[in-house]
């Protein structure tokens, strides 16, 4: 895995940062689910039912345009788990279950999938038609297509209408939109990130979690910084452990653990992060652990990590051939665990 940095960080930050957000993990999405439970009481007259049925009224009731708005953001199982609810919602989403029609031809048509040729105006085309129907994530798909030609405004645009429509991801680019344009935004940028943040995305907690860090467009904020940082951590995101293991092994922003710090320095080690498995190979050296060590060097040597090899070939001394090359035989059969990226 390749850590790239935050733009205009200072050159002796330990913390890295995330290229522009793609509109992936979406099973890291807010999600609806359209589960009703309906409750009564043994001693409930038939009359009371009646009054009370009359008052809240049926919820396949609801209005199709509100129906819509709750919808857009759903994947494809959420919309065909609303649709099954009644007939007058099945009819009122079958634009959004089109859109994800769209939506996956438009992926094939981007990405080459499926024996399809790659093709960008196909897969904008796709996706814009999918934006239209009502889907949000046509409509950060479509905008991620914008803002890798340039088209920049209306990327902007498309991430806006998603983001108001409650899609996290779509928040989230919003918020990275605005530090990014000419000229940026930072209310508006901190405005989105820290709302997608809260609605449980992990890229947008760690974004939120740099910002407060760096003091890069908000007043400096440890406290609030790890607090995310460690929300992004426990969603899985790699970058996220990385950057709290360095929090907590030197103290920066809550109280200094040494424990907590090597836990999370592993996990993001094991989840592929180059940066963590150079440093905690290190620490494996310095704790006598030769075995180990040489596996995390060899692993973050791979990853980019040039000064591994060095300290890689001084524990090679000291091992035999056959230790050597079992070593080399790990670094090859070893897998990262899956996470948020």
């Amino acid at each position: 895995m390749k850590q790239r940095t935050w733009p205009c960080r200072s050159e002796g930050s330990r913390f890295t940062s995330l290229p522009f957000l793609k509109p992936q993990d979406k099973d890291k999405r807010t999600r609806f689910s359209p589960i009703y439970r309906a409750t009564t009481k043994s001693s409930t007259s038939s009359r009371s039912s009646s009054s009370s049925a009359n008052e809240f009224g049926d919820f396949s009731m609801l209005p199709f345009d509100i129906l819509m708005k709750i919808a857009a953001p759903f994947t494809l199982p959420n919309l065909q788990a609303a649709s099954s609810v009644c007939k007058s919602w099945r009819d009122a989403l079958k634009p959004l279950r089109e859109s994800m029609l769209l939506l996956r031809w438009g992926k094939k048509f981007k990405h080459g999938r499926g024996g399809v040729r790659p093709n960008l105006d196909k897969a904008l085309d796709s996706f814009l038609k999918g934006a239209a129907l009502g889907s949000t994530l046509a409509m950060v798909d479509a905008g991620l297509v914008y803002w890798e030609t340039g088209e920049k405004e209306k990327a902007v645009s498309l991430y806006r209408r998603a983001a108001e429509l409650g899609d996290a991801v779509g928040q989230c680019n919003l918020g990275i939109s605005f530090l990014l344009v000419e000229p940026s935004n930072p209310k508006e940028a901190i405005k989105w990130l820290k709302q997608s943040a809260e609605n449980g995305y992990v890229r947008a907690q760690y974004q939120l979690a740099l910002c407060l860090h760096h003091g890069r467009v908000v007043q400096t904020n440890m406290l609030e910084a790890t607090k995310w940082y460690l929300k992004a951590a426990e969603g899985g995101y790699v970058r996220a452990m990385y950057n709290i293991s360095r929090c907590y092994l030197v103290g920066e922003g809550l109280h200094q653990n040494r424990k907590l710090g090597r836990k999370w320095m592993k996990r993001a080690a094991d989840h592929g992060h180059s940066k963590a498995q150079f440093e905690h190979g290190l620490a494996l050296f310095s704790e006598g652990a030769m075995l180990k060590s040489v596996l995390y060097l060899e692993l973050a040597e791979r990853g980019g990590e040039t000064a591994a090899r060095h300290v890689k070939e001084v524990i090679h001394q000291q091992l035999s051939a056959n230790s050597r090359q079992h070593a080399i035989q790990q670094a090859n059969n070893w897998r990262a665990l899956p996470a948020s990226r």
